[in-house]
């Protein structure tokens, strides 16, 4: 939205200056843009007289002048058409930067003439687009004056208009809030009815009051179109509009003033004397002004027209309600009777006309925030007066169908509210003023206020909306500054305990040679499926692609697309991990965070052999991650072929705390799912739950215990115990520590052995055992009590000493 300080002014009145209104618009939350000052552009033109314009003597289309510019005489070579002696025109001198060609001027010869200045026209000041000759000045223009103050240039405000402030895309509106500020006196200029001098011929029916409650209209005959004054076709221009003929520069200026859009059609082109607004009809047609065609529907209010006592709906559309006038009906300077509308049109219905078919027009953008539906018949008259004033003719009298919507209703309010919602100290005659200011009108009689928004203010629900805006208008410089109050320190740290558990994951992870990832929380369906997800409570509703469409069950598969693309591009080993959200379900509860980590074993080839199972390096640096994270690690159990089926079955396990609570899972994936995904064979994985993982019990205090030392020597005992092959090794290490756990120190497993002379079903488990003694050096009887208690502990696993 722009418009002109002396626009303003009409509405306003104030001897402010343009920055002063900048800062006051500022302050009542009008967001200036751009000021743009087309005098200080034209600082360095001035006026000047032509004295003598002499034929040049070396080019036939040029002319050598003698130009008086209020400060001595120059001499200037010039090749306008109209360049004479006696015209008053623009200079500029040597220096100079010309804004339409970007050129600065310098002394130069022009055909053996020195040139020193020029003479400019419209263009060349970027006054308009094109011109034929040096721009003319008047008469009684001074020389040497500055020509921007002959033109009447003045600064240009552009500021944005928030949606629910239509009244803002009228300077009326601006002046209002500007006044209430205390900037001036606002002008409320209320338009007196133009009475008619005969009937009016055009009879106006409502189809669809849905799209269009209330129609005005009249016709005025007997007119002349043609240019505007100098005076309208200005002000449009200072504004960005082009100017077109008197009718149509008259709904342009009232729609930029008032935020009224209008009509006018051309009444001997209307098929008969019935407009009717009504509903599309479905492959139904209409040339717009923009010359354009486009397609209407039944959810677009259309103006159309028909023979008197013909369709009720109309026969022929001839413009879009709100939007655009056809082309059929449209004003030219053949136009002598002309027939005037005023209407309100439902905000959301314009809008949705003007997104489906792409129509960004004045009218449009005003309509789909909501006209002033009082407006309707006072846009009529001011339009009817400037007609009458500019183009002459005889109205007839004012047609209205149907109603406009019913005002909002009135609000209690309780002035009190300032000061508890904003913390403004006002008396409730300062509240009382600024609200009745802005249009309002107050009753402030026994009890709450009730406070009537305007018509043009449907925004204003509630208290707090009017809380607001006495906020807005008293100056949100005055609200007070008040320090949040103290909070007491937190001993035990700024991080939840989960909180603080992930930032250990990461960096151990880290440290372990792992690359964090940060994927997507969704994935594609059939990823999903292949980790126990992918229904249908998890299927987005508007996923931002068409892969990315179900919440991920697990980070796996992400972390494995991942690898997938670097092997791709000649990396196959990475080792990844990521800490993030995981879904089992749509409810809240059903959200898990998980700590997934992924191997890929594609070492180089090395004459030292592969070395160490990856899978057990994998599992390992789990363990470690477990043991980091104060996990107890102690009571762990692996469940061997319980990682679901992403997981290799004969490769795999899961960790348990417990016979029901699942902490990690870990493992080869399985090749199904590995070529599903097109993903490199012999990925390692493991991902740990960590709203599983209980949290470890708190210490007294972040000291770390007293080291406790033997001085006594260690001793160290091996067996050899055939156990069921269907019992992992891990089971024995935790049984045999467990036998006594105040002299056993460390279980370690050295030698496993399957083969000629171990039975069938069976292998052989070889242990070492330290025994480190705490009080004395230990006799053999104790340590032979000890190996029993060894032996007991590993028979309830159905392990026995090998022969």
């Amino acid at each position: 939205m722009k418009f002109t300080l002396s626009w303003l002014r009409e509405h306003l009145d104030t001897s402010a200056s343009t920055a002063a209104v900048v800062d006051a618009m500022t302050m009542a939350g009008l967001e200036v843009e751009h000021v743009d000052d087309p005098a200080g552009a034209l600082a360095a033109f001035t006026v000047a007289r032509i004295v003598e314009a002499a034929p040049h003597p070396n080019a036939d289309r040029l002319r050598v002048c003698q130009v008086d510019t209020g400060e001595g005489r120059r001499e200037i070579v010039c090749g306008a058409p109209n360049a004479r002696a006696g015209l008053l025109t623009a200079f500029a001198p040597l220096g100079t930067l010309i804004p339409g060609s970007g050129i600065t001027l310098e002394p130069r010869a022009v055909r053996g003439v020195v040139s020193h200045g020029m003479l400019c026209s419209a263009a060349e000041l970027k006054l308009s687009g094109e011109s034929d000759g040096v721009l003319e000045l008047p008469d009684d223009a001074a020389v040497g004056a500055p020509v921007a103050a002959v033109l009447g240039l003045e600064p240009v405000i552009d500021f944005e208009v928030t949606p629910n402030r239509p009244d803002w895309l009228g300077v009326m509106g601006v002046a209002r809030d500007l006044a209430a500020a205390g900037l001036g006196r606002f002008r409320p200029e209320p338009v007196e009815p133009v009475p008619g001098r005969f009937p009016n011929p055009v009879t106006i029916r409502l189809a669809a009051p849905e799209l269009c409650p209330v129609f005005a209209g009249r016709v005025i005959r007997g007119v002349r179109n043609g240019p505007s004054p100098d005076w309208l076709q200005q002000r449009l221009t200072a504004v960005g509009l082009r100017p077109i003929n008197a009718l149509v520069d008259v709904t342009n200026l009232i729609s930029l003033d008032r935020a009224r859009p209008l009509h006018v059609y051309d009444l001997a082109k209307l098929a008969g004397r019935t407009v009717v607004a009504r509903a599309g009809h479905a492959h139904e047609h209409l040339i717009a002004l923009d010359g354009k065609t486009y397609a209407l529907s039944p959810d677009m209010c259309v103006i159309a027209d028909g023979e008197d006592g013909g369709e009720p709906d109309g026969a022929r559309p001839i413009g879009l309600g709100g939007v655009m006038g056809g082309a059929s009906t449209g004003c030219d300077e053949t136009t002598t009777d002309v027939f005037v509308e005023s209407a309100w049109f439902d905000p959301i219905a314009t809008a949705q006309t003007g997104r489906t078919l792409g129509i960004a027009s004045d009218a449009q953008y005003r309509f789909a925030r909501g006209v002033d539906p009082e407006s309707v018949l006072p846009g009529l008259e001011l339009a009817t007066r400037l007609i009458l004033e500019l183009c002459g003719g005889e109205p007839s009298e004012v047609t209205v169908a149907g109603s406009p919507p019913a005002p909002p209703p009135a609000i209690p309010f309780d002035p009190a509210a300032v000061r508890r919602l904003a913390g403004l100290a006002l008396p409730p005659e300062r509240i009382a003023a600024v609200l009745e200011a802005l249009g309002f009108v107050v009753d402030a009689g026994a009890g709450p206020w009730r406070v009537q928004p305007p018509s043009w203010r449907r925004d204003v629900e509630g208290p707090a909306d009017l809380v607001e805006e006495v906020a807005r208008i008293a100056g949100y410089g005055a609200l007070p500054a008040e320090p949040l109050p103290a909070l007491p320190h937190r001993p035990e740290g700024v991080l939840s305990p989960r909180q603080a558990r992930i930032r250990t994951a990461r960096r151990a992870l880290a440290a372990a040679g792992y690359a964090e990832a940060v994927t997507w929380s969704f994935m594609r369906t059939d990823w999903a499926a292949l980790f126990g997800g992918g229904g249908p409570d998890l299927q987005l509703a508007n996923p931002i692609a068409a892969d990315l469409a179900s919440m991920r069950p697990s980070i796996l598969p992400n972390l494995v697309d991942a690898a997938r693309r670097n092997a791709a591009r000649g990396f196959p080993d990475v080792a990844l991990f990521e800490i993030g959200p995981v879904f089992a379900g749509a409810e809240p509860d059903d959200q898990r965070t998980a700590i997934a980590a992924l191997l890929s074993p594609q070492a180089a080839r090395h004459w030292s052999g592969p070395g160490e199972d990856p899978l057990f390096r994998l599992k390992g640096d789990l363990l470690d991650l477990l043991e980091t994270l104060g996990g107890p690690v102690g009571s762990l159990q692996t469940a061997q072929g319980q990682a679901g089926g992403a997981f290799h079955p004969g490769r795999s396990a899961a960790v348990q705390l417990g016979p029901k609570v699942t902490v990690a899972r870990f493992g080869e994936l399985h090749p199904r799912v590995l070529k599903s995904m097109d993903a490199p064979e012999g990925l390692l994985a493991f991902e740990l739950t960590l709203d599983a993982l209980p949290e470890p019990k708190r210490r007294a205090g972040k000291a770390r215990g007293a080291l406790a030392l033997s001085a006594f020597q260690p001793l160290s005992r091996d067996f050899a115990f055939l156990l069921p092959r269907v019992r992992p090794a891990g089971e024995l290490v935790r049984a045999i520590s467990s036998a006594d756990r105040q002299l056993i120190a460390e279980v370690r497993v050295f030698d496993v052995y399957e083969g000629p002379g171990v039975p069938e079903g069976e292998r052989s488990v070889a242990v070492e055992v330290v025994i480190q003694p705490r009080e004395k050096t230990l006799a053999e009887p104790e340590i032979e009590a000890v190996s029993d208690r060894i032996k007991a502990a590993a028979a309830k696993l159905g392990a026995r000493l090998r022969a």
